[in-house]
């Protein structure tokens, strides 16, 4: 930020300035996600692997006139941080080629032989932003209304090692059957609405995902330029003043005569920029120097 990388704009009460983006040095947006509601506006987007991101990136870099598929196949969708498993790809094709698509999401699940020659369906992953307490509470009176007649009772047995909750099967039940119910009469079939809409030049648009990557590009290029240009300016008033100092020692006996004759700086300012050509920067560096350092 200190190097000049983003404009500034008013705070909201104009007291102060705030960056008007931040120089991000990672795609945040598709990484980490994002969902906010505004007036008849919406976005919600699913966060995504970083190192699958980048490779995108360099594909984009390597060939900006890269197709789709090619981007899926090192970008191939979200990567939800509380696993699951995500059922086709169709929703996630519409959402990166449109901006707007529906992504099937199922939590995990295995079958364990329980007692008494019995199963239990153990879940160990659910879909994102699935509440289990609410999950495991909305299973329990299901249970309870016999709506889920396969289940006989529900608990929640997650430690430190993960997430672990047991729903026993009920005896000559099927389990596959049960699975399914579970699937469609509760959160552990859930599905995410992808709605890729940012703001453009202040303009909100939807965006695919090669888009969101092309402008996440072009911030990057355009903030190492700003910074660069800044570290340029920065070393060529610092070479500037170098090479004043250089006159200064290869003419040091009479730079120190200059300033000790003079009656005022500004005298042997004058003195110093005449006879030797000097900027006024360069001047006022050799007189800001005490004598000894000089």
């Amino acid at each position: 930020l200190e190097k000049d990388t983003v404009d500034f704009m008013p705070n909201y009460d104009e007291k102060e300035l705030e960056p008007t983006v931040l120089p991000s040095a990672f795609p945040s947006l598709i990484v980490n996600g994002i969902m906010g509601l505004a007036v008849g506006m919406a976005t919600n987007m699913p966060p995504h692997n970083l190192s699958e991101t980048i490779d995108a990136l360099q594909l984009l870099i390597g060939n900006p006139s890269v197709t789709l598929e090619e981007l899926m196949k090192v970008l191939p969708g979200p990567d939800f941080p509380t696993g699951g498993y995500i059922c086709g790809r169709s929703g996630i094709a519409d959402a990166y080629r449109t901006g707007r698509g529906k992504v099937i999401m199922r939590a995990k699940v295995n079958v364990e032989e329980w007692k008494n020659s019995r199963e239990a369906v153990i879940v160990t992953e659910l879909p994102y932003q699935v509440n289990k307490g609410q999950l495991i509470e909305s299973i329990a009176e299901q249970i309870k209304e016999k709506r889920l007649v396969g289940a006989s009772d529900v608990r929640d047995e997650s430690d430190r090692d993960g997430m672990r909750v047991v729903i026993e099967v009920r005896r000559g039940e099927n389990t596959n059957v049960l699975i399914n119910q579970l699937f469609a009469q509760t959160k552990m079939e859930d599905s995410f609405g992808v709605i890729q809409l940012a703001l453009v030049d202040n303009k909100p648009k939807y965006l695919s995902l090669k888009q969101l990557l092309e402008h996440f590009l072009s911030h990057r290029k355009e903030v190492v330029t700003r910074r660069s240009k800044f570290d340029l300016v920065r070393a060529e008033n610092r070479l500037h003043i170098v090479q004043g100092l250089l006159i200064a020692l290869n003419n040091i006996d009479n730079v120190v005569k200059i300033i000790r004759t003079a009656e005022q700086t500004d005298a042997a300012r004058s003195k110093l920029i005449e006879k030797y050509k000097l900027s006024e920067i360069q001047a006022n560096a050799i007189l800001d120097m005490p004598l000894r350092r000089l």
